[in-house]
């Protein structure tokens, strides 16, 4: 079986009418991944998808809607596996033996 095939027996699980291009979404998929989160390809072809069908799109929207979150994604300004700061873990154990008695080793 191959990921067309997949398509094809997802949309009758799921009980719908959907044609889907499977490169345009890997290349997404791909994109997302390496330049936002690993995460982000998963949760872009969902958006994607979600967007395409709130809208109605035709498959020339869908490619209109991918070419947007695309460009969003190559001018993401923190490359992929670069924690956010709210992400990054805290170390407890340094912060009990820093000494905070010298202003300079405040941060």
């Amino acid at each position: 079986m191959n990921l067309h095939d997949w398509i094809d027996e997802l949309c009758d699980v799921l009980d719908i009418e959907a044609e889907a291009d499977e490169g345009l979404l890997v290349d997404l998929a791909g994109i997302t991944h390496a330049n936002v989160h690993p995460a982000a390809g998963f949760v872009t072809s969902f958006l994607l998808g979600f967007a395409a069908g709130e809208q109605g799109a035709a498959p020339d929207a869908v490619e209109g809607l991918a070419a947007k979150a695309q460009a969003l994604a190559e001018s993401w300004d923190r490359p992929a596996g670069a924690p956010a700061e709210e992400d990054e873990d805290v170390d407890f154990e340094e912060l009990a033996d820093a000494d905070y008695s010298d202003e300079d080793s405040l941060v």
